[in-house]
Order: C-alpha cells, then sequence, then structure tokens
C-alpha cells in the first residue's frame, strides 16, 4: 500500500524535528571521539557557539549533555575541557574490552556464525587505509568490533558495550592517529577472521588479545594520556 504524501511529510518533519542543543551535542561529541578535540582540550563555549553559528544557549546546553556521558568535565578554576584519560582508565577499560571481544570470539566459534559482515567491515579499512582516510578507516574500526560482540548474541554484553562506546570509539581514534601506517591498522583484522573461519578458538582469542593490548606499544602522550 502506497504511504500517503502527508504521512511521508509528517515523518520527515518528525526527524528534522531534533533539537537544537542535541545537534551541537552530535557535533562536539563526533570530535571528541574521533580525536580532533583531544583529551584535555579546553571547551570554550562561546567559541564553540561562534564556530557553529549558533547562540551560547544550546551549546551550553549540549556541554551538560556531554558532561553526563562523560566526555567533558569541570576544571577547577579554569573551566570546562575534555576529560582527560588516564593510564589506570585505559587499562581498566582495554582490560574489559579485551575479556568481552575474547567471550564474543568464543560464542561466534561455537556456534559457527557467519562471519561476512565482519570481512565487510574489514575491507572496508583497507579501502580507507589506502585513501589516507583516516575518519573512514577509524568508523570501520569501531563497526567491525561492535559487530564482533553483536555476533556473539549476548543481548547484556553488547548493552554493556554500548555503555562504554565513546570511550572505547575515542581511544580507538587516538591510538589509530598516532600509527604512521594505516595499513597497519587493517592488517590487524584478518587474521582475526581467518582463525574464526578455522574454528580455531584458541588463536581467534590470542589475536584479538594481542590487538587489544596493542595501545599499550603507544606513548601515553601521543594518546594524550596524563598520569
Amino acid at each position: 500500500m502506497t504511504q500517503d504524501i502527508g504521512e511521508v511529510m509528517t515523518d520527515i518533519a518528525r526527524i528534522e524535528n531534533v533539537p537544537l542543543r542535541v545537534s551541537v551535542a552530535d557535533i562536539i561529541r563526533q570530535a571528541i571521539i574521533n580525536g580532533t578535540m583531544r583529551p584535555g582540550t579546553p571547551v570554550v563555549e562561546m567559541a564553540l557557539a561562534e564556530q557553529l553559528n549558533v547562540s551560547r544557549a544550546p551549546v551550553r546546553e549540549a556541554i551538560q549533555i556531554l558532561e553526563a556521558d562523560g566526555l567533558i568535565e569541570s576544571e577547577p578554576y579554569k573551566g570546562k575541557r575534555v576529560k582527560p584519560l588516564t593510564v589506570k582508565g585505559v587499562e581498566e577499560l582495554y582490560s574489559l574490552r579485551e575479556q568481552f571481544e575474547a567471550f564474543a570470539i568464543r560464542r561466534i566459534v561455537e556456534k559457527r556464525s557467519d562471519v561476512s559482515e565482519l570481512k565487510m567491515h574489514s575491507d572496508a579499512m583497507f579501502v580507507a587505509a589506502e585513501n589516507n582516510d583516516l575518519a573512514g578507516l577509524n568508523v570501520a574500526d569501531e563497526a567491525f568490533h561492535r559487530t564482533l560482540i553483536t555476533l556473539a548474541d549476548h543481548g547484556l554484553m553488547l548493552s554493556l558495550w554500548d555503555n562504554l562506546y565513546l570511550r572505547i570509539r575515542q581511544i580507538m581514534a587516538l591510538r589509530n592517529s598516532a600509527n604512521r601506517d594505516l595499513r597497519a591498522v587493517a592488517r590487524n583484522h584478518p587474521p582475526i577472521i581467518a582463525a574464526i573461519e578455522k574454528h580455531d578458538m584458541i588463536l581467534a582469542i590470542s589475536l584479538i588479545s594481542d590487538h587489544t593490548r596493542s595501545a599499550s606499544q603507544i606513548s601515553p602522550e601521543e594518546l594524550g594520556i596524563t598520569p
């Protein structure tokens, strides 16, 4: 049955009717998690309002949203800033991520799940790397790892992953930007897929663990980490 044009226009209006504070928050959030606004960067309300060509009110409200996300914090006597990373915080997050992904691989191998979607994201990483497209590589990288969690078919773990993904994406982006060879980032993923396809659980878990721990090979300065 053909949808009435009035219904279509209502749907379009509903989609476009996003509060300005939400749109502004989305823009700033993306800048933080893709590494454009690095940890410790001052968040100046007036400067952001001018840059985004909006009034200060929606920027102020957007900053409050991002404080609730844990991406922005107040620095005593100095104002707002992108929340710095700490060595302990990254270690905790990545050790938990390692357990999630190892558990996901165990379930995927046991279920003999189709990994074609993982291959799609891995291929997208190579295309982005060849084009020196860091932003595209970051998107494909994050999609690969979320797909890994999704394929485990474990709703609670996926929910917990989604609660952590903002920080995970931020660290991924900072790590990738510190890597001078984007193709090296892309090359980390096909061996994981191959091991899963061979149902070699031990090798697949070993590879994902090594991949997750690779962040420790980058200096705290490159990741914007404070002691």
